[in-house]
């Protein structure tokens, strides 16, 4: 009986890691639960009606992605978004466009681009909807549909998680945009997928670039306007 018990009890914690971990994280990235907000073990406990087990093991998860923080006195919070070194972010979101983008125009295979085009309906669906939360993430889950065509597993990984901290910073955005966002994106995504359908790795990089430089630009824009980023454009 105990060797039965293990392994359930086990799957069991299992999933309540992952459950805790995901809406944690969906609060985090929505900005539900906002840079510097507490985080309390025992007040997570209760809330989840788990123990402090699987609760610690979804903080680990969240702390090695750059989501909460631990300070010196023991104490956890939300980790703050670094808006000073905030440039450094964009070069590297801006470069990740490019380059994964470039290498699906030369290496994707039919099928990718059939979960492409999903990923790219599920976008424009959401557009329509002016549901802000699930433009930020059918955008992200569009731009790495197209990494993934791209096969380079690595460059891949960067850009989820690049795509994945940027999104307190998108909600920021369409927060500004009162998040009715512009038509003109989905057109956009569309030009990049004819380039990456027709192979045409020069164009595709080209698009990429100028896709993700106007949302650098925008999100700047907005930053500077609320005094929250002190850098010359």
């Amino acid at each position: 009986m105990d060797n039965e018990s293990g392994p359930r009890n086990e799957r069991k914690r299992g999933s309540g890691v992952k459950v805790v971990y995901d809406i944690l994280r969906d609060e985090i990235l929505h900005l539900e639960l906002p840079p510097g907000s507490p985080i309390d073990e025992v007040q997570l406990s209760e809330r989840f009606g788990m123990s402090r087990t699987p609760i610690r093991e979804a903080l680990v998860r969240l702390a090695g992605e750059g989501l909460i923080d631990t300070l010196p006195n023991r104490s956890t919070m939300v980790s703050q978004i670094d808006f000073l070194n905030m440039h450094s972010y964009f070069d590297a979101l801006v470069l990740m466009y490019r380059v994964t983008t470039q290498l699906a125009a030369q290496y994707h295979r039919p099928e990718d681009l059939l979960i492409v085009r999903a990923r790219q309906a599920e976008f424009a669906d959401a557009v329509e909807a002016q549901d802000a939360l699930a433009m930020i993430s059918t955008n992200a889950a569009l731009h790495l549909a197209i990494a993934e065509a791209g096969r380079n597993p690595y460059f891949t990984a960067l850009f989820s998680r690049l795509l994945n901290e940027g999104r307190r910073i998108l909600r920021l955005y369409y927060q500004s945009y009162e998040d009715r966002l512009p038509r003109r994106f989905v057109d956009e995504h569309d030009e990049i997928i004819a380039a990456v359908e027709a192979r045409d790795s020069a164009l595709s990089e080209r698009l990429a670039r100028e896709h993700a430089e106007q949302i650098v630009s925008q999100v700047q824009k907005l930053l500077v306007r609320e005094g929250r980023l002190d850098i010359r454009l």
